[in-house]
């Protein structure tokens, strides 16, 4: 006997996870171009917008453990994307800023949001549904954090 609740149509775990593996399944194309893959896009996101962060600082952005992080980093700097410096005024901290070659990276990448909108945006979804979904995982995923928090 099946119990309803543990059916994998009535888990919304489910649907969220096979969304995220479609759409970074979506990116790969363009990352391959870029020669990163998908967690280091978002690491450059965040360096994009911001020009340097603390490891703790990205590991909080990013919604992962600096254990996933530093790896992440050290293989990004391997590559010329980034330095990582000790700060000068904190030798715990781990400062994080691009290289030439990671700011140039920017230029290429500018064109993959607008090209996996444009996917998306061919399939039955309006824009207006997607945003209106971003908005409400944004909700669901700051309830999570403030639930673990409390925790």
């Amino acid at each position: 006997m099946v119990v309803e609740q543990l059916k994998l149509e009535n888990q919304i775990c489910f649907p969220v996870y096979a969304a995220s593996r479609l759409i970074i399944r979506e990116y790969q194309p363009y990352l391959e171009k870029l020669g990163i893959t998908y967690p280091q896009y978002l690491v450059m996101l965040v360096l994009w917008e911001h020009k340097q962060l603390s490891v703790n600082e990205i590991t909080q952005k990013l919604i992962l453990n600096t254990n996933t992080v530093t790896p992440l980093l050290k293989r990004m700097e391997v590559l010329g994307l980034l330095k990582r410096e000790k700060d000068s005024s904190d030798e715990r901290k781990v400062l994080i800023r691009l290289t030439e070659k990671g700011k140039r990276m920017q230029k290429e990448a500018e064109c993959i949001p607008q090209s996996i909108a444009g996917d998306i945006n061919g399939s039955p979804m309006r824009t207006e549904d997607l945003m209106a979904l971003k908005k409400q995982l944004d909700q669901l995923i700051q309830y999570l954090l403030n639930k673990e928090e409390q925790h």
